[in-house]
């Protein structure tokens, strides 16, 4: 018996943009909640398909196809844990949608050897005016398990959650990270053969980001098969035995989790200018980030700073919809992707019109940064609601040493930052 759990061959997927052509296909948790989405969304399709139409022009064909994936091919073998990483809009998402099959491929074939749990989206499988309690039903059976096996396995998947306290309020009053650590809870126990998940774990917290690398950890040792996708390089490093990197589409490098997150930081480049081209779904979104630039403190666009002076990113929003109380984030992140430090602006609703773009800068000191380089992500979100967009690796700054006093003890790691520290020496005799 061959030992291959999942075998992707020239597997190719094509949208179309700004039409309706085409079989649509949905999950189940959309057809049980789209229901009362359907007038709020109808509402704003016909925006959105304009603002889509006219964003993608640059990037497409005239006949106005997106290629999400093109003659993507490999195979993973029965319990290997497999990371794949890629920018935003690189297909990550739109694979593993197709591996759980929410989505078919235009081209190409597939096949997935047993019963797969899949975590693609937050509240995945999740009615809003249900509680914590039903809803562990609902999204259960959403994802195959039979009622014996919801019950058998409640009070594991309820203590995983940590969710105990609001296990009878509806899933509406919940937090993006409290429906995260419940979907997440449901389908790491569902005895599956292979277990695939998204980048949904960025919103839950540390300790809980912990236990499910722990879990899925777990999962492969009990010789199930792990797919996920990940924005952090140290779980995909430290647990993977197996890395894809995407690049618009394609399969960049296939190899060694560490040979091909270097793969990834170098093929980031030295730009000081980003245009980023949205993806189908990014270019719906009511805010969406279309270019970010790096400016030195004389205003020349880099991306190499000295540590001695101040620089500036600057990112260009298009504005679809206005949202209240939307922010923006700025993360800067090290070349393992663990966050260094954050900062947030809120958006001024009042003064923001629909269809038009924002310039937003974010301003960094001089001697706070120490030399190396650090990826710089974008993030639009409502506080403690809801992520809008999340743009992980939107470039790379490079901080370079302009005369310190501990050049000479290079090989010594001397951490990310400037400690901002308060002094004082007192004497006594």
């Amino acid at each position: 018996m061959s030992d291959v759990a999942i075998s992707v061959e020239n597997i190719s997927k094509c949208y179309r943009i700004g039409t309706q052509g085409g079989p649509a296909y949905h999950r189940l948790s959309e057809m049980i909640t789209g229901v009362p989405q359907a007038l709020w969304n109808a509402g704003k399709s016909l925006v959105r398909q304009r603002s889509a139409a006219a964003k993608n022009q640059r990037d497409t064909q005239d006949n106005g196809e997106f290629w999400a994936l093109k003659d993507v091919s490999f195979e993973i073998k029965q319990g290997e844990v497999v990371g794949i990483i890629g920018r935003n809009g690189a297909g990550k998402s739109t694979l593993l949608k197709i591996l759980s099959r929410i989505t078919e491929p235009t081209s190409g074939r597939f096949g997935v050897r047993g019963r797969v749990a899949s975590l693609l989206e937050v509240g995945t499988g999740f009615h809003p005016e249900l509680t914590g309690r039903e809803n562990i039903y609902v999204s259960g059976v959403t994802l195959g398990m039979t009622r014996t096996e919801i019950k058998e396995r409640f009070d594991e998947i309820v203590e995983f959650s940590g969710v105990e306290k609001f296990l009878d309020t509806p899933v509406k009053h919940y937090s993006s990270g409290m429906q995260v650590r419940l979907g997440f809870a449901v389908a790491a126990h569902l005895q599956s053969e292979v277990l695939i998940v998204d980048e949904v774990l960025a919103v839950g917290d540390a300790e809980f980001q912990k236990k499910c690398i722990g879990k899925m950890g777990a999962a492969a040792a009990d010789g199930r098969t792990v797919l996920f996708v990940s924005h952090q390089f140290g779980p995909v490093v430290g647990m993977c035995s197996l890395a894809i990197l995407l690049n618009r589409g394609s399969i960049l490098s296939i190899g060694a989790p560490p040979e091909i997150v270097q793969a990834y930081t170098a093929s980031l480049g030295n730009a000081s200018a980003n245009v980023l081209m949205p993806t189908p779904h990014e270019a719906q979104l009511e805010i969406h980030l279309t270019e970010v630039t790096c400016f030195n403190s004389q205003g020349i666009a880099t991306n190499s700073i000295g540590h001695d002076e101040y620089f500036d990113i600057r990112a260009t929003y298009q504005v679809n919809e206005c949202v209240p109380n939307a922010s923006i984030r700025v993360i800067f992140s090290d070349e393992f992707s663990k966050p260094v430090f954050i900062s947030d602006i809120a958006l001024e609703y009042d003064k923001i019109s629909p269809h038009s773009q924002v310039n937003v800068t974010a301003r960094t000191p001089a001697y706070f940064l120490r030399p190396r380089k650090f990826l710089v992500g974008l993030y639009v979100f409502i506080p403690k609601v809801l992520i809008i967009e999340s743009i992980h690796h939107a470039m790379e700054v490079t901080i370079s040493d302009q005369g310190l006093l501990d050049t000479i003890n290079e090989p010594l790691d001397y951490g990310c930052v400037f400690g901002p520290c308060q002094w004082t020496i007192g004497t006594s005799t």
